[in-house]
């Protein structure tokens, strides 16, 4: 330290240590990085203030130039001013040349000149905005010289003060654009005296040595005036930074002489009023996360990493606002356990005991916001409170403002710019309209200070909203139209007008018109967040609806959207969403529209609870989370996607992986989730943000499954590959840490036991392996494919995929699933504890065990699922309504409900305990339907293996027979049921009497279509023998029809005794049925012949194929006349209009293709929307088609009827 310093401390010693406040000194003293912590605790021991201060100038002698001028800065700060001004004259005279110090840049020479200007000290805790910092002196350097203005603005807290300082503590910033100095005043509000004041003591400190007049400036033009001449000839290119301006009066009336200022404001409109060059600096309102932890880490003196979970929350509840932040910073370094009071205090909006750190103007965070309120004009004040009802993170349209406040739109944008100005409110500039938003804290602040006004204010809203507008009439060319759908109902239930959100909520128009435009999600999380309200008018009613949104949201919430009238009516005739249905129809009956009535809807139940359609291809798996409020789902279409559970309202859309994801699993803590591609890699998302954490991507071939351990404190996941390996992944590290070798086939499913210990996986190798997960060793080995050899099989010849596993809760057993039957193993001995067969036809794609009970689900190839006690090894439920493969099942972990994932894009959610408790009888698909005048008689094969003849029209049910029936007929006199069963056998059964015949020559194998003839007395059979069978039953006559090398895949009765068949071979032949001869052969397609059809002037017939091309033939040619191309899938049926002038076809993605007979041309394609866009017409094949007669009308049949 120079001796002139030294002495200069030593001389004023003792008034130092008599008057000097340590903390707050030591505090800028850190800050500056020429006092240490230690030293800070050896001082702050000290029993007194008088012994505290008097080691910190013994400490202070000990050291240099930058620790004398870094007290000297401190006293100035600290208020200590006189002080000070005691040791001013032994400030070192430091060359502009000296070195930068170990704070990063700061050299002695700005240290000084910082010192002298009365700008601040950094703040204890100080982070870099380097982006803003940079921006102001870009402004600044625009002056060159000259007078002007930069101002800096932004909302309270935003930490404009300390980025003006922090602008000009830059060396060569300073010596090249202001050699002359800089001069810090702190305006804040003042009236006129306090603002002459203010510019004395300005004064006083530019014109220390008197030189220009030795009386303080009597009026403040005159001190204008003197601070005019003092920056023009003693202080030249020096800036001048006035902190906190409210008025733009203080500015006109005292600042606007010719200088060059920076300023730091709220109200950006303040130097509207004054002369010169303008340059603005806006202020983001929060630092972000990463900025924010940052400054809780240094205040708590700990790493980022490991800030507790509380930091992210407080960051995430303020928006990181830097006021904030930094408020509960210093006031969690004095009380370090404070984390979750300080959070709640936060979250439950208690401003008031957030209170003020040494260097903040306003005792609390609450004081800092609401003198910006004070200061508004008191015209516009009431304005400002109706924004109170307006939520956080909303951006409201001009026009909703217009219709609360009845005025012009050019008044309100007035209005509302009054409040931008002065950062009370934020706009976004979208184009042409105009969008207004407030910070977090903001709407925090004016809910708390309106509380007893806000059912008013909401209240005012629903009412002039009214007062313009029918709700349903709502057109999405309006600008303020999705705001409505948004929160009508949440002003209504907040304004108490219960009857109004009744018949909100109650309105099928305002359904029809809201999911339209938002999807179904958003709704059905209305009726949950409101349904104590709306069961207040008629829980049933309130019940009805949410069940309608709940089941038919995956239609709902898509394009093209279905006729939602037609939906209501097939609700149950009880419910208000058919009666509001039924009404609208007749109605629009009148005007020609067409609607069904859905006869025998009384004997149907849905169990599902939820279906929802996130995926736009085939969902390959979904899993609940490990708290049962979120499911996440993966697919053909590359994306995760993540929904609530309850209501299907989507939370994230990730587009994970470049190839299928075939597998996605949630961490045991819920903070993360797992995918697994087709494109060979692994990846871990946040859960919450969708944030990507890790990539994973050592396996060599594509990943099939993932599956995290059960216990979250030391989180592992494993993989299965089909390179025929498992792979153990811990979170914090890069590579992989186990690699399990032994499978010797793909892995398709890997499992951890409920402790963690083993970890299950399954193989197209035929086994099931359980492996030590601390060793990775293998422990034991299953061979499932043992079990269904036969005495004569060859175990190499054979192939048995085991699909998956699970375990049961205790971790005793484990339950595998390969081809068509379930295995229920003890992990101990080996041993097959129990076994389950499933259809003979079907093949189970996943299992799970309940965590609950003894209750298993399985997912099945033929669209169902179905629900078994693993114990008795009874099937308990079958669950119907996918209308395509079911990939994935999946219990919530309470057990309470289960979820199914299907090739048909939905995810179902369903009840347990409604499931178990359905008696209902589910048919299969082997159905016969003969139409008599009024009725419609059903003859059908249930699930209980026998036969039922049901009258469509009452419902009645007979009973007929128990076998295993493969497939059945009426008779068209209705006097006979003909039947064929899985062993090839065929019999009639006579109603009247139930006389049985029997056919005596049976089929090898399962038949598989059966009909009567017109007279009823000859039966014809086609089988998976490939053979077709006439059998005149009366007269115990047959004739075999044998050419076909594949199944018959079905056949046709034509006129003249001649029948048309087609087959898996690919060929379509005509038959005389009585000498049994060939009377035409087609090649028609290179795949498997799918349908037929015959024209109604039996010239021509159709052809489709598994080729995804159409044919269309003449009986005379065996060439085709017309080859259709342009289908994208299996080509699955066809059918020609009455007339024979069109063709329909349909195929495997939903679409429909109309052609001209004559010519082959494509006329009509009634698939509007691309299956990559968004849903085809049907959800799921096409399976059926029929014209009108009148040709004008096409009906047909997949997972709808359009």
């Amino acid at each position: 330290m120079d001796a002139k310093a030294r002495n200069c401390l030593l001389q004023h010693r003792e008034a130092l240590e008599k008057d000097i406040k340590t903390s707050y000194i030591m505090d800028h003293m850190i800050s500056d990085g020429v006092l240490a912590v230690s030293e800070e605790e050896a001082v702050a021991s000290q029993p007194t203030k008088h012994q505290r201060a008097a080691i910190l100038i013994k400490m202070i002698l000990k050291k240099d130039n930058d620790a004398y001028i870094s007290f000297y800065n401190a006293l100035l700060h600290e208020g200590y001013k006189d002080l000070a001004a005691l040791l001013h004259s032994g400030i070192p005279v430091i060359s502009s040349s000296n070195g930068k110090d170990a704070d990063g840049g700061i050299t002695s020479y700005v240290r000084t000149v910082l010192c002298e200007g009365g700008v601040p000290q950094r703040p204890v805790v100080f982070v870099t905005r380097k982006k803003l910092v940079n921006a102001i002196q870009q402004k600044l350097s625009k002056l060159n010289g000259k007078p002007g203005w930069v101002t800096i603005y932004g909302m309270a807290g935003c930490g404009k003060s300390v980025l003006a300082a922090e602008a000009v503590r830059d060396h060569s910033f300073l010596e090249g654009c202001f050699p002359g100095g800089v001069h810090w005043v702190s305006i804040g509000k003042q009236d006129k005296s306090g603002l002459l004041m203010k510019l004395q003591n300005l004064c006083t400190r530019l014109d220390r040595d008197g030189t220009f007049s030795q009386r303080l400036p009597l009026n403040i033009e005159e001190a204008k005036d003197r601070l005019r001449i003092l920056m023009l000839h003693k202080h030249p290119r020096s800036l001048l930074i006035l902190d906190d301006i409210w008025d733009p009066w203080v500015l006109k009336n005292a600042f606007d002489n010719q200088c060059q200022i920076l300023l730091t404001t709220r109200d950006k409109s303040v130097t509207d009023s004054v002369m010169g060059a303008k340059y603005e600096v806006p202020v983001e309102s929060g630092l972000g996360k990463e900025k924010g932890l940052e400054i809780l880490a240094l205040f708590v003196n700990m790493k980022k990493a490991d800030l507790p979970e509380q930091a992210h929350s407080i960051v995430k509840e303020c928006k990181g606002s830097p006021l904030v932040v930094s408020l509960i910073g210093a006031l969690l370094r004095d009380f370090p356990n404070r984390w979750d009071y300080y959070l709640r205090q936060l979250q439950n909006k208690q401003f008031k005991r957030i209170r003020k750190c040494s260097s903040y103007d306003y005792e609390a965070l609450d004081e800092a916001m609401s003198i910006s309120v004070e200061m508004l004009r008191e015209d516009i004040k009431d304005y400002y409170t109706d924004l109170s009802i307006f939520q956080k993170d909303v951006k409201v349209p001009t026009k909703v403002l217009c219709i609360l406040w009845d005025m012009e739109t050019e008044e309100v944008e007035d209005i509302l710019q009054e409040f931008v100005n002065k950062s009370l409110l934020f706009c976004d500039r979208n184009g042409k309209s105009f969008r207004y938003y407030l910070h977090d804290l903001q709407v925090d602040f004016l809910t708390e200070k309106n509380r007893s006004q806000l059912q008013a204010l909401h209240k005012k809203i629903v009412m002039q909203f009214q007062r313009c507008y029918e709700p349903h009439t709502l057109s999405p060319a309006q600008e303020d139209c999705m705001y409505w759908y948004n929160f009508l109902a949440f002003h209504m239930a907040s304004a108490n007008m219960h009857k109004e959100l009744c018949a909100l909520m109650f309105s099928l128009d305002w359904i029809k018109a809201k999911t339209e435009l938002l999807g179904p999600a958003h709704l059905i999380h209305e009726f949950v967040e409101y349904r104590h309200i709306l069961d207040e008018k008629d829980c049933a009613v309130c019940e009805n609806f949410q069940e309608f949104l709940s089941l038919n949201g995956h239609l709902l919430g898509r394009q093209p959207f279905p006729n939602i009238v037609q939906l209501g009516l097939c609700e149950p005739e009880t419910s208000e969403v058919y009666q509001q249905a039924k009404l609208r129809a007749k109605q629009e009956v009148d005007n020609g529209m067409l609607y069904l009535e859905w006869i025998n809807k009384k004997t149907i139940k849905n169990l599902s609870r939820l279906v929802v359609r996130p995926h736009t291809d085939a969902v390959y798996h979904a899993c609940f989370s490990e708290d049962g409020q979120r499911i996440a789902s993966c697919g053909a279409d590359k994306t995760l996607q993540v929904f609530k559970a309850e209501t299907g309202e989507k939370l994230l859309e990730i587009k994970a992986h470049e190839d299928e994801v075939l597998c996605c699993a949630f961490s045991s803590d819920d903070r993360f989730i797992a995918t697994c591609s087709v494109d060979k890699k692994v990846k871990i998302w946040n859960s919450m943000t969708g944030q990507l954490v890790h990539i994973y991507d050592e396996h060599a071939e594509q990943v099939n499954c993932c599956h995290f351990t059960h216990n979250s404190n030391h989180l592992l996941l494993a993989t299965g590959s089909s390179d025929f390996f498992l792979k153990l992944w811990d979170l914090n590290q890069k590579e992989c840490r186990n690699t399990m070798f032994g499978h010797i086939n793909s892995v398709n499913h890997c499992k951890f036991s409920p402790d963690d210990e083993l970890l299950a996986s399954c193989s197209a190798d035929g086994t099931l392996k359980l492996w030590d997960v601390r060793s990775a060793n293998e422990r034991k080995s299953i061979n499932v494919k043992h079990f269904f050899l036969n005495s004569e099989d060859s175990q190499e010849d054979m192939e048995v995929i085991v699909k998956c596993c699970s375990w049961s809760a205790d971790g005793a057993r484990i339950m595998v699933a390969a081809k068509n039957k379930i295995f229920l193993f003890d992990i101990h001995t080996s041993c097959v504890l129990s076994e389950i067969h499933t259809a003979h036809h079907s093949t189970i794609q996943y299992c799970d065990f309940s965590p609950q009970n003894h209750l298993a689900l399985v997912a099945l190839s033929q669209y169902c699922v179905e629900l078994w006690n693993i114990d008795s090894c009874l099937k308990v439920a079958d669950c119907r309504g996918h209308l395509s493969w079911v990939h994935g099942v999946m219990f919530s972990p309470d057990g309470s409900s289960f979820l199914t994932s299907s090739d048909d894009q939905t995810i179902r959610v369903w009840e347990t305990k409604k499931v178990c408790e359905n008696s209902a009888i589910v048919l299969k698909q082997e159905v016969d339907v003969v139409f008599q005048e009024n009725e419609a008689m059903i003859l059908a094969v249930v699930n209980i293996r026998h036969l039922q003849l049901i009258n469509g029209k009452t419902g009645q049910i007979d009973d007929l027979t128990e076998a295993q029936v493969s497939c059945c007929c009426l008779s068209p006199d209705l006097q006979y049921v003909a039947f064929g069963d899985e062993d090839g056998a065929i019999k009639i059964l006579e109603l009247l009497n139930h006389r049985v015949f029997q056919s005596r020559i049976e089929h090898k194998k399962a038949v598989r279509h059966i009909q009567f003839t017109a007279d009823g007395k000859t039966l014809i059979s086609s089988s998976d023998d490939s053979a077709i069978q006439v059998w005149d039953w009366q007269s115990g006559k047959y004739v075999f029809l044998q050419a076909h090398q594949e199944t018959v895949k079905d056949f046709r009765l034509l006129t003249n005794s001649r029948l048309l068949s087609w087959s898996f071979d690919g060929t379509v032949k005509v038959w005389n049925i009585i000498t049994g001869r060939i009377e035409k052969d087609f090649v028609c397609h290179q795949g498997t012949v799918l349908s037929c059809d015959v024209s109604s002037d039996t010239t021509k017939f159709s052809s489709t194929s598994a080729d995804k091309t159409a044919k269309i033939w003449s009986f005379e040619h065996l060439s085709p006349l017309h080859e259709l191309k342009g289908h994208n899938a299996c080509v699955r049926c066809s059918a020609f209009s009455v007339d024979s002038t069109l063709l329909a076809t349909g195929d495997d993605n939903g679409e429909i293709r109309i052609w001209h007979v004559s010519n082959g041309e494509l006329l009509h394609l009634c698939a509007p929307l691309s299956v990559e866009e968004a849903a085809a017409t049907h959800g799921g094949w096409v399976t059926d088609l029929c014209f009108s007669p009148d040709s004008k009308m096409l009906v047909s049949a997949g997972g709808y009827l359009k």
